[in-house]
């Protein structure tokens, strides 16, 4: 299972509208476990992110008014991807998800160098980003789940 990253907006009447990923973009945000993993990790925490690490105990929904702030935080994320990258690739190469065995893909584990891990975060946050902008382009939210 993967984290999608979705642009919302709110509705005239109430509730919210869930917009389509539009062609050539992707809503890619990591594999679930990443909630833990990398998002809801130390090394993330430490540099004071405050939306990605909720990721951890629930789905995350920023307010269109948040999404600016997002972005930003996708950027200082951003500086340290060394050391998220080795803290990735210090966990174990098993999944967490139910009836996950070893790694066959991009995912966490020492198999791996730490500029792939380095490269599958960053790629993920160019995700999170373009959404974030698409968002701020319509006056919606952002949604990763």
């Amino acid at each position: 299972m993967s984290l999608a990253v979705d642009v919302y907006v709110p509705r005239a009447e109430g509730g919210i509208e869930v917009l389509d990923v539009p062609p050539g973009c992707s809503d890619a945000a990591g594999r679930e476990r990443w909630r833990t993993e990398v998002w809801g990790s130390g090394p993330v925490r430490s540099l004071g992110a405050r939306f990605l690490p909720r990721l951890a105990t629930e789905d995350l929904a920023v307010a269109p008014h948040e999404v600016a702030a997002l972005i930003a935080e996708c950027d200082l994320i951003r500086t340290d991807l060394a050391r998220i990258a080795e803290h990735m690739r210090a966990e174990p190469e098993t999944g967490t998800e139910p009836g996950a065995g070893a790694e066959t893909g991009p995912g966490t584990g020492p198999g791996k160098s730490l500029s792939p891990h380095a490269d599958d975060v960053s790629r993920c946050l160019d995700n999170i980003v373009d959404a974030a902008r698409r968002a701020l382009a319509v006056g919606g939210g952002i949604i990763i789940w």
